[in-house]
């Protein structure tokens, strides 16, 4: 029997393929509701069913695993992916039960014949059985501790959790995770970031809470904006519009200044540094180690009427060949990608503990290294879409430690503030810091840090 490349296929070809080949949710899903040819409704649910799916595995999984009799590992992935989709379906959806066992239960026979149906049969009806709430409380029931139920309940792995506990509570809020857990796991409204001097905001668009540049989508597809515009209304959370503004206005810029923007990819933040080099005579250079994110730069460059070179070194080594040149450099340096869980939920299940240590100490040899190609009074600003303290503060403590006197800290969250349409709530850190860290469930945005360093 086949399956028709429908909403309910193209959601589960792009979570099969984010287990089964890594890929990207947000940068897969596009393409394949093209390919369909889905119309705006079912590209909707395309949407909503692979983000639903893949926010709330884990969850999923302990539900399967309790009507399966049998551990999520033991069951065939093909399989698996299948009764996750169903799973979400009948929990976290209006769609009729019996239309989501028999769409599942097909689904199932097209991808991995006729001999598990009887299997995700069984298991989806059971699943269909109980309420949600009775769903949940059969998990809680089964955790070992208090981090483990809510790991369970909220689908977020356990040291995800811990570090977003120890993150809020640096600020005195430690109160307010059972907030933030829920906002990872609900559907982010799509930000717009209008070239400043490039592009003016459509009038059918709202602006955004906080950035001067941003607009909010009115739903739906919105390539048709960005394509009207020329490439100069871009998707950009209003997180990563507020910091690279902070860095390019939390000092007037003399003109001539030369900037750099070190570890580029995508390109967001970088158009709109180039966009306002472009406003105030300054010269915006940029760097990524990655051939094809090195594309997307130069594809996001594209709408700003400037020369931006784009080099694809390893930023230690960009960094070295300059030493003492720079005036602005913007560091937003690989990390776990933990402040991005609405947008990018794989990230939870691909990234471990084990896996911070080593990002730590390349952020920390970036930072330093951009640091070095600072000139006296230059600024680097260190971004992170994390909120983990060992991403954060552990990094910039570490570049103050090992320069010293050097280097003075900013108020970065002053810098946030002046350049914000709105105040935004920015608690002082109990270390007494300069750093300014944004959040989903506060403010809307990624959770983005920012440190501002500045070399004497």
């Amino acid at each position: 029997m086949s399956v028709a490349r429908g909403p309910r296929r193209v959601a589960y070809e792009t979570i099969r393929a984010v287990h089964a080949d890594e890929a990207y949710a947000n940068l897969l899903l596009p393409i394949e509701i093209e390919r369909a040819g889905l119309n705006s409704q079912d590209a909707g649910l395309a949407t909503e069913l692979t983000y639903g799916t893949l926010r709330r595995q884990g969850t999923y999984d302990a539900i399967i695993a309790s009507a399966a009799g049998r551990e999520p590992e033991a069951i065939d992935p093909d399989v698996l992916d299948a009764l996750r989709l169903g799973t979400h379906q009948l929990l976290s959806t209006r769609i009729a039960s019996h239309a989501a066992v028999h769409e599942t239960v097909a689904l199932v026979r097209a991808v991995a014949g006729p001999g598990p149906t009887g299997f995700a049969n069984a298991v989806l009806r059971r699943i269909s059985r109980d309420t949600p709430g009775e769903w949940i409380a059969r998990i809680e029931e089964s955790a070992r501790s208090a981090d483990e139920r809510l790991s369970l309940t909220t689908s977020h792995p356990v040291w995800i959790l811990r570090a977003f506990r120890r993150a809020l509570a640096a600020e005195g809020r430690a109160d307010e995770l059972d907030e933030l857990l829920r906002a990872d796991n609900a559907s982010p409204r799509v930000a717009l970031a209008v070239l400043p001097g490039l592009a003016t905001r459509p009038a059918d668009l709202a602006p955004t809470v906080y950035s001067p540049v941003g607009a909010l989508s009115a739903g739906g597809d919105p390539a048709g904006v960005m394509a009207a515009a020329g490439g100069r209304i871009r998707v950009q959370d209003e997180g990563s519009q507020l910091v690279a503004l902070a860095l390019s206005r939390v000092v007037p810029v003399r003109d001539g200044e030369r900037w750099l923007d070190l570890c580029a990819g995508p390109g967001g933040k970088t158009a709109l540094l180039a966009a306002e080099a472009l406003a105030h005579g300054a010269h915006l250079e940029a760097n990524e180690i990655s051939h094809a994110r090195a594309g997307l730069v130069r594809a996001a460059l594209a709408g700003v009427p400037a020369e931006v070179p784009v080099s694809e070194l390893d930023g230690r080594e960009r960094a070295a060949l300059a030493p003492g040149s720079y005036d602005r450099i913007l560091v937003d340096a690989p990390c776990t990608g933990l402040g991005a869980l609405r947008r990018r939920p794989e990230a939870r299940w691909r990234k471990s503990a084990a896996d911070v240590a080593e990002l730590t100490a390349l952020q920390s040899e970036l930072l330093s290294a951009a640091i070095g190609a600072l000139r006296p009074g230059g600024i680097v600003a260190y971004v992170t879409c994390s909120p983990h303290l060992a991403e954060t503060v552990g990094v910039v403590a570490e570049a103050r430690r090992e320069w010293g006197d050097e280097l003075e800290e900013l108020d970065a969250r002053a810098a946030v503030q002046a350049v914000a349409r709105t105040p935004l709530d920015l608690p002082t850190p109990a270390d007494g810091s300069g750093r300014a860290q944004l959040w989903p469930h506060r403010h809307g945005t990624d959770a983005m840090f920012l440190s501002l360093l500045r070399r004497r």
